[in-house]
């Protein structure tokens, strides 16, 4: 029997903050109470002193790299800094090598992660333009999503046949999660800057090649197909204002059919941090105008966009420190996502209720995760204590990544997770591991 009891917590859950105990007994969550008394001297006490306590974070995006380009990251790797960093769950993408676009495919990597995981997991699928009959074998049961690449990015899996798009659209037994991005318009946007300035574009002109117009027209034609099929749209990494007004805060999130996403660099970042970033802040979809991400904020706050994740796409150095055409997007998060969003804590412009809603409850909802997302007796005991006060500096000694750096080099954050439980395993504490790979394949609430 392993139990443990946190004391003294303020517990940030549905929409409140209250102060109390959570008594966890193996893996799940035995007990909230505003105060739990051990009763048996084999409970180990934890006591919060102040500190909250948010369920384990889920994140829906995240590139652990495995198998195939493994130089970059592991699941092992991966999932060891996601839970320094409070996530307890994670999605993982299908772009790998070979890329996971077959069944087969897919349970190698549950097999992977089994042996190799601190965090909970799952994987998506993915699309192309010739694997129709596959994706109608997936059990929506066992896997998070089916991901369709709209416009090229890492792994080539571009989906760019209209009619098999639209059959995908209307026989997908899963949500329909999409990189929106139109390649044609970033193609000849790219073509005209190689014309103008060769091989070694300027990086501040990204944005200007994965432009504002790619990203609507792509998104905008994506909304379109879902309201036409009745398929279950998920929008992926949202970056401009413009393609807000595609989305919709009239309905709970329960009851939507198209939602959508923002990553923590795009609410971070503008195009004033080219200069001193470069490559290291160069994604797809491209970090673009301080407007820009002042208004995904503010989306955020009104509930058109219902899920903050990472994108956790790391490359190593050697690679982010080429020419722009050679250079690839992408970058390591999942460290840092947490202590990045509380930072708009301090600043007042956030609430902790809302990064806890964005971040542990509504992917749970979205997605349909079983018991996870939320601090309620009955529900696994995926846990994170936050100390709001204790500033600490990202460097490259206090890094987990493989890749070794992070776009957040040389930031201070004011608040740092003390503790991360995954189902009930105290696995990290106070920037130390403890010993065990406690992480489990994800179950979801499907007919």
């Amino acid at each position: 029997m392993r139990e443990y009891l946190i004391k003294n917590a303020k517990i940030v859950n549905e929409n409140k903050i209250f102060e109390g105990d959570v008594h966890i007994k193996d893996d799940f969550i035995k007990e909230v109470s505003s105060s739990i008394s051990a009763k048996s001297s084999e409970i180990k006490i934890i006591d919060a002193d102040g500190k909250y306590l948010i369920p384990g974070v889920i994140d829906d995006q995240v590139h652990f790299r495995e198998p195939g380009l493994t130089h970059k990251e592991t699941i092992l790797t991966g999932s060891r800094a996601a839970v320094s960093g409070g996530i307890t769950s994670y999605f993982e993408m299908p772009n790998t090598n070979p890329q996971t676009t077959t069944i087969e495919k897919l349970e190698e990597k549950f097999a992977m992660a089994q042996d190799n995981s601190y965090a909970n997991y799952s994987f998506m699928f993915g699309g192309t333009n010739d694997n129709l009959e596959e994706i109608k074998k997936i059990n929506p049961k066992t896997t998070a999503a089916l991901k369709l690449f709209l416009g090229s990015s890492t792994g080539n899996m571009l989906v760019d046949n209209e009619k098999v798009l639209e059959e995908i659209f209307k026989h997908s037994p899963l949500i329909i999660a999409t990189h929106c991005e139109d390649e044609d318009t970033v193609q000849k946007n790219l073509e005209a800057h190689i014309k103008e300035y060769g091989e070694d574009i300027p990086i501040h002109l990204h944005p200007k090649i994965r432009s504002e117009e790619a990203c609507y027209l792509s998104s905008s034609k994506a909304v379109a197909l879902a309201k036409k099929t009745g398929a279950r749209l998920h929008v992926f990494h949202l970056s401009t204002a413009k393609e807000l007004k595609l989305f919709s805060n009239k309905l709970p999130l329960a009851k939507k059919k198209i939602t959508a996403e923002v990553c923590i660099h795009h609410l971070w970042f503008d195009e004033s941090d080219y200069e001193e970033k470069g490559t290291y802040i160069k994604w797809n979809p491209a970090v673009k105008t301080a407007k820009d991400r002042t208004e995904l904020l503010k989306a955020l706050n009104k509930n058109l966009l219902d899920v903050v994740a990472t994108d956790h796409a790391p490359h190593t150095k050697e690679e982010k420190n080429n020419i722009y055409t050679k250079a690839p997007s992408g970058g390591p998060l999942v460290q840092h996502a947490l202590p990045a969003m509380l930072e708009f804590y301090h600043q007042g412009k956030l609430s902790l209720e809302k990064i806890v809603e964005k971040m542990c409850h509504n992917p749970a909802i979205l997605f349909d995760v079983d018991k996870r997302g939320y601090i309620r007796e009955g529900y696994k005991a995926d846990l994170v204590l936050i100390d709001m006060q204790s500033p600490w500096t990202v460097n490259s000694r206090n890094i987990f990544y493989k890749c070794g750096w992070s776009p957040f080099e040389g930031t201070t954050f004011k608040s740092r997770v003390s503790h991360t439980f995954v189902n009930g395993h105290l696995v990290f504490e106070n920037f130390r591991f403890n010993e065990g790979l406690f992480g489990e394949r994800l179950e979801f609430n499907r007919s």
